[in-house]
């Protein structure tokens, strides 16, 4: 499962997500990728963001998170 993917699986759960990349931040050599999600069955008071080096290292983290709350598009 890419990125795209997992957006529109969470977007159909009702979950907000943003992924991003900052073009000066990866100049910079800075983590430049990024990635927040927020709401449907994470709760409203839920909110995870992770700033990584390379967009797989956010997808990672994301599913991890994702699998710590009980949401897995692979359950």
């Amino acid at each position: 499962m890419d990125m795209l993917e997992l957006m529109e699986w969470l977007a159909e759960r009702g979950v907000a997500t943003v992924f991003k990349v900052d073009g000066e931040r990866m100049v910079e050599g800075k983590k430049a990728w990024m990635v927040v999600v927020s709401g449907g069955p994470l709760g409203e008071d839920s909110f995870f963001r992770v700033d990584m080096s390379t967009a797989d290292a956010c997808l990672d983290a994301l599913l991890a998170h994702l699998e710590g709350k009980g949401l897995s598009p692979w359950a």
